[in-house]
């Protein structure tokens, strides 16, 4: 399995409604790409103080590696992921994704 991490600095001024519709439209995902296991997403909710400014974030679980890589070329996906892209701080600057195979 793949944990496809993805962790956001979303602009200070993005609208509540927004980020709840971005976040919709990634669970969205699971409906229409094969190979997603699972879908989470939240605020962060570390007492360490040490997520970069990284406040937010969702986690997609694939069953494998190539399930990950057509996702990432999926045109629901590419679209999400622009919109995603337009509502960080900085753009691709506001976000980190990190895989792990687990």
């Amino acid at each position: 399995m793949i944990l496809h991490c993805v962790f956001l600095r979303l602009k200070a001024s993005l609208p509540p409604a927004e980020k709840q519709s971005i976040f919709a439209a990634i669970a969205a995902l699971k409906t229409v790409i094969p190979g997603i296991a699972g879908i989470s997403f939240g605020p962060n909710v570390s007492r360490e103080g040490l997520s970069g400014g990284f406040q937010d974030g969702f986690v997609v679980t694939f069953e494998t590696a190539d399930a990950r890589d057509a996702y990432l070329s999926h045109p629901d996906h590419m679209a999400v992921g622009d919109r995603i892209v337009a509502a960080c701080d900085g753009g691709l600057a506001g976000l980190l994704v990190f895989d792990m195979d687990v």
